[in-house]
């Protein structure tokens, strides 16, 4: 899967393409100038139970840590994965 990052002023977005579909999106809110905001995760039906979810908050993760900003995942999806992965947590 492909993905592709819209970062805008105050808010932004990762798209997971695949099959030349959009297979997920992840929104973020800009927090200041050194965190963001994970708000809402979406998975197109057609892609369910294929981790497009988890790869979109990865691609945040790798975001962060290459930007050395933090995620606030108040998005339930995304608090899970955290929750779920210790290896994740540095960006908290």
């Amino acid at each position: 899967m492909n993905i592709e990052q819209f970062d805008r002023d105050s808010k932004g977005f990762f798209k997971g393409i695949e099959e030349e579909k959009e297979a997920g999106r992840m929104t973020y809110s800009w927090a200041g100038e050194d965190r963001i905001i994970i708000d809402h995760t979406e998975v197109n039906p057609a892609f369910k139970g294929k981790g497009v979810g988890k790869q979109l908050v990865l691609a945040a993760v790798d975001f962060a840590r290459a930007k050395k900003i933090s995620i606030i995942p108040l998005c339930t999806f995304a608090k899970s994965v955290f929750d779920r992965d210790e290896s994740l947590r540095d960006v908290l």
